[in-house]
């Protein structure tokens, strides 16, 4: 009796075979680098918000009192910003919502997880400022994805800034769900794409969208309607606590 061999694999059988391994392969990489995108990213971002959080509270409990913790109050230029200026609060985003703000909102400072106050083209007022719009931008997916939820705001929803020594409270008026990432005159300091015609004290937040995309911005304005002191234990404002 004699045996024979199997047939072995033809070149288009091996072509195919190798082309599959490749897939495979490329496959497995790009699920990796999506996991690292959107969740590895965003544990780090995290981690490293609370520990800058965590410093700038400990420096509030430490040093003197003054608005955001300013060296002097209303002059932007003047802040010790190595650590943050205070914390954004937005229930809408999530019951529990706090955000450290950091000065900048390069690619660089949006990374480490926090918002960004905008230092051109137009710098951002701060919240203590008798005048001028509080410009604020954010990751919306990745690197902490601290915007992700903004289109859960709703008008007449609020936006508070904490900051060393009181509470700014804002009120939503308007919602731009899509504008071009080039549209630079959603943060002038009187948002007249909002409707505002007068200078005001208002916030505006800015982001990516859709999600995952950078191909346009979503915004959110909203005005000042009152300040709150904060107590030695830091009661926040009952908007917060509804």
């Amino acid at each position: 009796m004699t045996s024979s061999k199997p047939p072995g694999r033809g070149p288009v059988a091996a072509t195919v075979s190798f082309l599959g391994e490749i897939l495979i392969t490329a496959g497995v990489l790009l699920a990796l680098f999506v996991v690292y995108s959107l969740w590895w990213t965003n544990v780090i971002a995290d981690r490293h918000e609370k520990q800058a959080g965590d410093r700038v509270r400990e420096q509030w409990a430490q040093g003197p009192t003054g608005s955001g913790g300013a060296a002097a109050p209303g002059s932007p230029g003047s802040l010790d910003t190595k650590n943050g200026i205070g914390f954004l609060h937005v229930p809408a985003m999530g019951k529990h919502y706090e955000v450290l703000v950091d000065r900048g909102t390069s690619t660089e400072v949006l990374n480490e997880g926090v918002a960004g106050y905008y230092t051109d083209p137009t710098p951002a007022a701060m919240p203590w400022d008798s005048l001028g719009n509080f410009t604020l931008a954010a990751h919306r997916d990745g690197h902490g994805a601290k915007f992700h939820n903004i289109d859960k705001i709703q008008d007449g929803d609020p936006i508070v800034f904490e900051s060393k020594d009181t509470w700014y409270v804002y009120k939503v008026y308007k919602i731009l769900d899509q504008t071009s990432k080039y549209n630079v005159a959603v943060t002038d300091q009187v948002p007249k794409e909002s409707g505002k015609t007068r200078p005001g004290r208002y916030i505006t937040l800015t982001t990516c969208t859709p999600v995952y995309t950078s191909r346009y911005r979503y915004i959110v304005w909203g005005e000042l309607v009152r300040t709150q002191k904060v107590d030695q234990h830091r009661t926040p404002p009952v908007e917060l606590t509804r």
